[in-house]
């Protein structure tokens, strides 16, 4: 109900201020900074439709969860209050579970079969989509990525799943919490936000997040090693109210899928190339530990039973979203 209320109230708002935009305006929430790569890529986006369509497409951007905030986003563009949107793929696991499989660790060999899996038109991509788009009404438009999942401590580095045994872990989704488990922790769900403050404090021993989160939050001030397990991937994504979509001519939802696929390209490229420097220059900060094949394949051992929890959680689709990402890595 307050959900709904707050909906109305935006309404009202975004219903005012689109009146002096032209009908065909995609209005996009954004809930990190315009400066954040997610924002460039949707300036990106905005600047590549209103070029292409002469200006009969507008793209208005509000970044800072000026609209809503993360947790809002699908329910706000799947019910069309506003146009488009960035959500965290895991906000959508209440409908579709089976999104959760990028979360899997160790599941990708590499970037290269990540990169095979996660790209548009793949067997996993596809099931996942058209999944989030038949329980939702959002219709995904690109992926963003985010980047690798990192471990963070004091005193003794993490180098393999022992070393969580008794801890307690701060993770920011059900299957990292799994991981956690499978490892001896005890998982801590917390947002991103409350990160600094929780390890200055020691509210948890370990804390799993984005590397880049590392830099920008400044987490090495208060934590001394940073474990680069890239063991899993932290994707968010694009998304557009399908009925909004299907309203626009042909050529339009051209202009709109071809800078999509442009755009997601080239955050891609810049997020994992830029990874490789955050990590050489955090080891400045702080003590860089980057795992040997040995360490890989102790880690690999416990991700099997979060991988069968997996597959009980979601059922068919899990199965199947599983295969379709083998597949997609073999080609």
């Amino acid at each position: 109900m307050k959900f709904k209320n707050i909906l109305l109230a935006l309404g009202l708002v975004l219903a005012v201020a689109s009146t002096s935009y032209a009908s065909k305006t995609i209005r996009v929430t954004l809930q990190l900074p315009i400066s954040h790569p997610l924002g460039e890529n949707w300036l990106e986006f905005k600047k590549l439709v209103e070029k292409n369509s002469n200006g009969d497409l507008k793209v208005l951007i509000f970044p800072s969860a000026q609209l809503y905030k993360d947790k809002q986003v699908p329910e706000a563009v799947g019910s069309g209050a506003i146009e488009a949107g960035t959500a965290f793929l895991g906000r959508f696991t209440g409908s579709v579970p089976a999104v959760d499989v990028v979360g899997l660790p160790f599941f990708f060999k590499d970037s290269k079969s990540l990169r095979k899996a996660v790209k548009s038109g793949s067997h996993m991509r596809t099931i996942l989509d058209k999944a989030i788009l038949k329980e939702t009404g959002a219709k995904i438009l690109w992926w963003q990525a985010y980047g690798h999942n990192v471990y963070l401590n004091n005193g003794k580095p993490i180098r393999v799943p022992d070393d969580l045994k008794g801890k307690k872990v701060r993770t920011y989704g059900k299957i990292l919490s799994w991981t956690a488990e499978a490892a001896g922790g005890y998982p801590t769900i917390m947002s991103g936000s409350k990160q600094f403050l929780a390890y200055q404090q020691h509210a948890v021993d370990v804390g799993m997040t984005g590397l880049s989160a590392v830099g920008s939050r400044k987490l090495y001030e208060v934590m001394k090693n940073m474990t680069v397990s890239n063991d899993s991937i932290i994707e968010f994504v694009a998304i557009m109210n399908d009925k909004f979509f299907e309203s626009l001519t042909p050529k339009e939802k051209k202009i709109i899928l071809d800078a999509a696929a442009i755009v997601e390209k080239h955050l891609r490229d810049k997020i994992y190339s830029s990874e490789d420097k955050m990590v050489e220059d955090l080891k400045s900060k702080m003590n860089v530990i980057e795992l040997t094949p040995a360490e890989r394949k102790a880690w690999q051992k416990i991700a099997k039973p979060v991988m069968q929890r997996f597959i009980k959680a979601t059922g068919s689709m899990g199965e199947e979203v599983i295969k379709a990402a083998r597949e997609d890595e073999a080609q």
